[in-house]
């Protein structure tokens, strides 16, 4: 792969900065499509946090879940150390 070293002199880099501004302005959408997607983004936030604070039993299986995996994994934990514990000494 060959390196090259383009470097544009000043008012190469004017003419192209000119020619961008030309060609890429800025599109405004339509108001009604606008207000659509804000209603769509507002409700579609309201109603996933109304269902998941109503949704309290699967809460309660997360939260138990996690708490059962954190109780495992100390029991384990304690269980190998007793053990390697006890050979080295």
């Amino acid at each position: 792969m060959i390196k090259r070293n383009a470097t544009l002199s000043e008012n190469q880099l004017y003419a192209l900065e000119a020619h961008l501004a030309g060609t890429l302005k800025p599109v405004t959408p339509p108001r009604e499509v606008v207000q659509r997607l804000r209603q769509r983004i507002n409700s579609a936030q309201t109603r996933r946090i109304v269902s998941s604070l109503r949704d309290w039993q699967t809460m309660f299986v997360v939260f138990g879940g996690v708490m059962s995996s954190l109780l495992a994994l100390i029991t384990i934990g304690r269980a190998l150390y007793y053990f390697v514990g006890k050979k080295q000494v």
